[in-house]
């Protein structure tokens, strides 16, 4: 495992303390479940904003957020993002997503 050091604002620092201190964790825990998240979010954000401009398919997206093309499509939905695909691509993608299932 890697060891990443940073400085921090005191203010971050003290969120980070409150939030290990709710959630029962030490305070390394909670720093690499946060970072974790951030970075989860950051590649939903980066791969919607390449699906937008459409650099890459609804497909790709799915993969570069590492979910599901139907959480994608959840989330499309709920960003109200409209839909950058060809029929033909919804129904390669489609497919390619039902062939996961099975």
């Amino acid at each position: 495992m890697t060891v990443i050091t940073t400085r921090v604002p005191d203010e971050l620092a003290k969120e980070v303390e409150r939030i290990a201190e709710v959630e029962a964790l030490d305070k390394s825990t909670t720093i690499k479940r946060l970072l974790t998240k951030a970075v989860q979010a950051w590649k939903m954000d980066y791969a919607l904003k390449l699906y937008q401009e459409g650099r890459i398919s609804i497909g790709k997206a799915a993969e570069t957020a590492g979910t599901s093309l139907w959480e994608l499509m959840d989330i499309i939905v709920k960003r109200k993002i409209t839909l950058q695909t060809s029929r033909e691509d919804l129904e390669e993608d489609l497919k390619a997503a039902m062939a996961e299932l099975w």
